[in-house]
């Protein structure tokens, strides 16, 4: 079994922003390189989440209110509870692949590729996706 998986964003729909209401990523998720690759990923029929600096991995059938988590602001107790939570949902796969831009790949999910015991492969390009 394979999954794709990318980082959250910091731009998302704001008119969610404390209504309490639950939400799926695709709907929360406002950032362009977001919403493409979760595109991509439902066009492709492959499974996928979103790694929330939240929620941790958040699958796309699972719903979350609107929140705000900084990277920078990510703790190392908070890092290691996401951690735990990534290798936990994320265990039962053969394959995990993180599509991320290089350019911008902020440190805290870096680390995160680094501690797991996982198996990750890196992809940067969205026509990665659903390739075996």
């Amino acid at each position: 079994m394979r999954i794709y998986i990318t980082h959250c964003s910091a731009k998302k729909d704001d008119s969610l922003k404390g209504t309490g209401r639950k939400v799926r990523p695709q709907n929360l998720y406002a950032a362009t390189p977001t919403q493409r690759f979760m595109n991509c990923c439902m066009k492709a029929g492959v499974e996928w989440a979103i790694f929330s600096d939240l929620y941790g991995v958040w699958f796309p059938g699972v719903e979350h209110e609107w929140y705000e988590k900084d990277p920078n602001c990510v703790t190392d107790l908070e890092f290691e509870d996401l951690l735990r939570d990534f290798e936990t949902k994320l265990g039962a796969y053969h394959e995990v692949a993180f599509y991320y831009n290089p350019g911008r790949f902020h440190p805290l999910y870096r680390k995160l590729i680094h501690r797991t015991s996982l198996k990750i492969e890196g992809i940067t390009h969205l026509r990665e996706i659903g390739n075996v």
